[in-house]
């Protein structure tokens, strides 16, 4: 018997705010492991982890997106677009981890599922197997898509300066750099 899947929401991109997590905090309840005694009070390192889960949502559905394009890109573009969309999709596959472990650093669970990056995230899925965008509208969407990470970041790394997070702060600062770049040279494609 064939379950019918309903179609995932979708945020539009960078225009509302997908919904704040409530990650679980970790140990849990009642387990014999020591408490986080980090220097970060309990409700800024619950706020900061909230902030990296959309953070991180946001970036896997980005390359996500960028290793879909990657896959079906065509036209006269082609050639250096695929080139292009791996580097970029292998350098935000390694940087996931990181976000993700930070997370875990600060005693809370990271999302890790379709359906919670789905929720969290602001930018909005695209279908590749029943149909792709050409060359350009992935373009447009990929500085989009990167432009909206970088502002979730900015977010996340106000509450991480302001609770004294340097990690998080450096963290978020560098992918700043990386998603500012890739904005940039994407951008640069269509001018």
């Amino acid at each position: 018997m064939a379950k019918t899947k309903s179609k995932p929401k979708t945020a539009k991109s960078g225009k509302s705010a997908a919904k704040k997590a409530s990650p679980a905090a970790s140990p849990a309840v009642g387990s014999m492991a020591p408490g986080i005694d980090i220097g970060i009070a309990d409700r800024d390192r619950k706020t900061i982890s909230q902030d990296l889960a959309q953070f991180l949502s946001d970036s896997f559905t980005l390359y996500l997106k960028t290793h879909n394009f990657h896959w079906n890109v065509t036209g006269p573009m082609f050639n250096s677009l695929h080139a292009m969309f791996m580097d970029q999709y292998t350098e935000q596959w390694n940087a996931l981890d990181e976000t993700a472990e930070r997370i875990r650093a600060l005693g809370y669970n990271a999302p890790g599922s379709y359906a919670e990056f789905i929720r969290l995230s602001t930018i909005a899925e695209e279908p590749g197997l029943t149909e792709a965008p050409d060359w350009r509208e992935m373009v447009t969407q990929l500085v989009d898509g990167n432009e909206a990470v970088c502002r979730t970041a900015r977010r996340a790394l106000a509450h991480a300066d302001d609770a004294g997070d340097d990690p998080t702060v450096d963290l978020l600062t560098q992918r700043l750099q990386v998603h500012e770049k890739n904005a940039w040279m994407l951008r640069s494609l269509l001018q």
